[in-house]
């Protein structure tokens, strides 16, 4: 793994949060995307180095509405940016870990991206991330 990629933050909405996030960095959201496929609305803020995603449940059976009715708002996940996704996952896979799909899956600005199982982190999900040449 190469560095944190970002954090993710489930939220009520991108909207609100982003203004609290633009004050809180003192920088603005450069990029708002929906991802069908998850069910998600994200929302990305960059200050150094370091990117924060801003998750919003688009419907009411996606991961980010279920983990926001259990826990609240509050961090979501962690994110790692790797070279070769899926050769992360075979080695994770050999490594014990569970893994939440078994191919990687089109994320938000354009990775491809692998979850990792809160099972076998100490509770915190992991997001393996693959930069897509476009």
């Amino acid at each position: 793994m190469n560095k944190i990629e970002h954090i993710g933050i489930a939220v009520n909405s991108v909207k609100d949060a982003g203004a609290v996030y633009e004050k809180l960095l003192g920088t603005s959201v450069y990029k708002i995307e929906e991802v069908a496929s998850e069910g998600v609305k994200t929302a990305f803020l960059q200050t150094g180095p370091n990117k924060i995603e801003l998750l919003e449940a688009t419907s009411p059976e996606s991961p980010i509405a279920k983990f926001i009715a259990k826990r609240g708002e509050g961090m979501h996940h962690i994110a790692f940016e790797v070279t070769d996704i899926k050769a992360e996952m075979t080695r994770l896979k050999a490594e014990g870990f569970i893994l939440l799909n078994d191919e990687p899956k089109q994320g938000a600005d354009n990775k491809l991206v692998c979850f990792v199982h809160p099972k076998g982190t100490n509770g915190v999900l992991i997001e393996l991330c693959q930069s897509v040449n476009r």
